[in-house]
């Protein structure tokens, strides 16, 4: 059984603002640092082979964290991006609910519409993304294990296709994923499945307090 953990990047200041990135090349908080590391220490130990990153800064500066404990090659690759926003790049979800309520509404519906005018659909992240999953995992062996570092939007579209799953239906069913947390996909002789979404790092416990307490 082969396995492929799609972990979505750190936070960053437009993560926190609310401002729509797409491929707007952003980088990581110190927030969002401080998740990459946790997160790297939490996967470190799940022995992946290959460690493959969108080219995009916030991304790359994920996948160093797991790189720098575990010798692992970042190896980019910009099929991983981030569904192209397009003429929403840069604008908060409120100026974009104002300037494209009929895009929001249809989006609230399910439906897979252009963002931004001149950007992209989910399919078309699932196309790109699905044939980087492609890749990698043809040059994994029997058991092999590879860690995809990429985007929000990037991975449901991503597992969507790799699992079987309408992407509209996933979009109202599925959570979105958290900064830092990821899905795990598991080769079965029936094909892939699913076996956890958003799994992530336990927070670190806060001051004064005990990180296992007695029940």
């Amino acid at each position: 059984m082969r396995r492929v953990i799609v972990w979505r990047h750190g936070e960053t200041a437009h993560n926190a603002g609310g401002v729509f990135q797409g491929q707007l090349d952003t980088e990581l908080s110190e927030r969002g640092r401080e998740q990459a590391r946790r997160a790297a220490r939490a996967l470190a130990g799940r022995g992946a082979a290959r460690l493959v990153s969108s080219d995009l800064l916030r991304a790359r500066q994920t996948a160093s964290e797991l790189a720098a404990v575990t010798g692992l090659e970042v190896e980019p690759d910009e099929r991983l991006r981030e569904i192209h926003v397009g003429r929403w790049q840069g604008l908060t979800h409120a100026e974009v609910t104002s300037r494209y309520p009929q895009a929001q509404l249809a989006l609230e519906r399910g439906e897979d519409v252009v963002r931004g005018e001149t950007g992209e659909r989910l399919a078309d992240v699932a196309a790109r993304t699905h044939a980087a999953f492609e890749d990698v995992v043809a040059g994994l062996h029997e058991h092999g294990t590879a860690v995809l570092a990429t985007h929000g939007l990037a991975t449901r579209a991503l597992v969507c296709a790799v699992v079987g799953l309408d992407v509209a239906q996933a979009s109202q069913a599925l959570v979105g994923l958290r900064n830092c947390h990821w899905a795990d996909l598991v080769e079965h002789p029936t094909g892939w499945r699913l076996e956890t979404w958003n799994t992530g790092a336990p927070d670190a416990p806060a001051a004064g307090t005990i990180a296992h307490p007695v029940p």
